[in-house]
């Protein structure tokens, strides 16, 4: 899933729509907790907003995927390292040319309602993406066909190699298996229907969403009863119901009081790297940014630690691409640095002696308002004036997709292969591509990286393209933020993952 959208990863992240019923209202599914799973009760878990809605193939909201994690299951999925394992899938195999994939699916595996899961489900989930170009289209660009060959085996023909279809089919929730009677019905947005370890209990608009433990899931059955998603949007309020007991676990800590918290004994706390980055662009349709000079000088203006050190309160890792250091897909670059004479040298080169610029901030992502006020005192001596815009997000991405800003700051969520990290953003044509960035070398880089089978030959095409689009600052990239969460003590098995995957499936509950 993506903050931008629509997503991701894209992830990426997350139009804060309510649902559509009044706040309150309660919604009870009809699940039962009293199967032959569970420790005697709920897990609580505070999140800090509600789901827009429950489709996966549709919500971009990040909220929404922090329970559907819980309720659906992928054809694979990525374990605590990021590397795709067998799911509904229990295996495959890749024809020579690299075009055809076949993959056999579990034995045994039945949606919430009892209703048996088989290869036309697949079918159905994937050609239902496609047809309608929901979010996660693009996933399935080289995509010729999906087939089932029998109830147990799923056949994807691919117009060109395609060595990251496994994360393109399984990388995030966006991609589930969904019940076509679900989706027709429209069930599907309040009451999600899955194959997963946790299915809908009760919806209660504006207060919380409660999950039952699967006591036939094909993983195993859930050691707690359940989850109970509580909808707690102020941090301080949920850190401080975490410390008294009320909650069990949550991923809504400000970052003030991580250092705080860091040695508190009442609760677990997990600060650890993530697959995210923040970055700033500037609209290349606008003078004097379509120079690369002039956008390489706000790179050289720009004060990065501060803005790391104001946003996470020193929790993020400065990094001057895209992806982090603990990916297999790192490349180092450090060209930049805090230099003003450099910046101004070349700024004088496009002959650019100042004057105003927009910066595009949402007021739902703090972090970009409190970077834009740095921003604006480190280009201030280069005769640049700033105006912060500072709009709700569903404004933000109008305004963003219609070109409207001369920069603005946001984050990517959810990556895990290098091409999710930078054809979209940076390709001529890619979707996401809104600073308008074009370089022709860059754009072979990228499209070369999507058919190359041979690991080591793909990292490097990556890592040449990566640095190319730093050198060309089409992003500035400005820092990879931390995973932040906290549990009760009485929580075991639970893990914080860099791809922020909220996964409850195999955790205990002490009594």
């Amino acid at each position: 899933m993506k903050r931008t959208p629509p997503l991701v990863g894209l992830t990426a992240l997350a139009v804060l729509v309510l649902a559509g019923c009044s706040a309150g209202e309660g919604v009870d599914i009809g699940g039962d907790s009293d199967g032959d799973s569970g420790s005697g009760r709920n897990l609580i878990a505070a999140i800090a907003g509600e789901p827009d809605q429950l489709d996966p193939a549709v919500t971009s909201a990040y909220f929404s995927f922090e329970v559907l994690e819980n309720v659906y299951d992928t054809l694979v999925e990525p374990d605590e390292n990021l590397e795709m394992q067998p799911a509904l899938a229990e295996s495959w195999e890749v024809s020579e040319d690299q075009l055809t994939w076949t993959f056999q699916l579990r034995d045994g595996v039945t949606f919430h309602d009892g209703s048996e899961f088989t290869a036309d489900d697949v079918v159905y989930s994937f050609n239902r993406i496609i047809d309608e170009e929901l979010s996660p289209s693009w996933r399935f660009a080289a995509v010729e066909s999906v087939t089932a060959v029998d109830d147990a085996t799923v056949e994807i023909v691919v117009a060109q190699p395609t060595p990251n279809l496994l994360t393109l089919v399984g990388g995030f929730k966006g991609l589930a298996i969904v019940e076509q009677e679900n989706v027709e019905s429209g069930d599907i947005t309040r009451n999600p229907i899955g194959t997963g370890p946790f299915s809908m209990e009760e919806y209660t608009s504006g207060d919380h969403i409660t999950l039952a433990a699967n006591p036939d899931y094909w993983g195993g059955a859930p050691e707690i009863d359940g989850v109970e998603f509580r909808f707690i949007s102020e941090g301080s309020t949920a850190v401080t119901a975490l410390k008294a007991g009320e909650i069990d676990w949550t991923d809504s800590i400000p970052v003030q009081q991580v250092e705080t918290l860091s040695t508190d004994d009442s609760l677990e706390l997990a600060v650890n790297p993530s697959n995210d980055y923040w970055y700033l662009a500037l609209n290349q349709a606008q003078a004097p940014w379509n120079d690369v000079r002039a956008r390489q000088a706000v790179a050289y203006a720009i004060d990065r630690e501060a803005i790391v050190q104001a946003t996470t309160f020193g929790t993020g890792a400065l990094n001057q691409l895209a992806i982090p250091e603990q990916s297999a897909w790192y490349t180092a670059f450090d060209e930049y640095s805090l230099d003003a004479a450099r910046a101004q040298e070349l700024f004088d080169e496009v002959a650019f002696t100042g004057g105003t610029i927009d910066f595009l901030a949402t007021s739902d992502y703090p972090e970009t308002v409190t970077a834009a006020q740095i921003i604006a005192d480190n280009l201030e001596p280069f005769g640049i004036e700033v105006q912060i815009k500072t709009v709700d997000f569903a404004t933000w991405l109008d305004e963003q997709g219609a070109g409207n800003f001369g920069i603005y700051m946001l984050s990517w969520l959810g990556n895990l292969d290098p091409d999710e990290f930078y054809y979209s953003q940076h390709h001529t044509d890619g979707s996401f591509n809104f600073q308008g960035y074009s370089n022709p070398e860059v754009d072979a880089l990228l499209d070369a990286g999507r058919v190359e089978v041979d690991q080591e030959a793909r990292k490097q095409l990556y890592a040449d393209a990566a640095t190319q689009i730093a050198r060309d600052a089409s992003y500035i990239y400005l820092y990879n933020p931390s995973v932040i969460q906290g549990w009760s003590p009485d929580v075991t098995g639970y893990e914080a993952r860099a791809d922020r995957a909220i996964r409850f499936r195999d955790v205990s509950l002490s009594d």
